[in-house]
């Protein structure tokens, strides 16, 4: 099985890297619970991602989903 890249950890003051790694550790995390059969824990993860992405967006300036 491929491994797959790991995002490197956000600098700590900037909120939009944090809310970045967040969304990429959680889409990685989702993908490997549906892998498994844990549909309820990859749904929570994929929410996760997408609020994330969310958070991203705005403290960066771009529009959301």
């Amino acid at each position: 099985m491929p491994s797959m890249p790991i995002a490197q950890p956000p600098s700590p003051d900037d909120s939009a890297s944090a809310a970045d790694y967040v969304a990429s550790m959680s889409e990685g995390l989702a993908v490997i619970a549906r892998r498994h059969g844990f549909t309820a824990l990859g749904y929570i993860l994929e929410m996760a991602r997408l609020e994330a992405e969310n958070i991203s967006a705005q403290g960066s300036g771009r529009t959301g989903n």
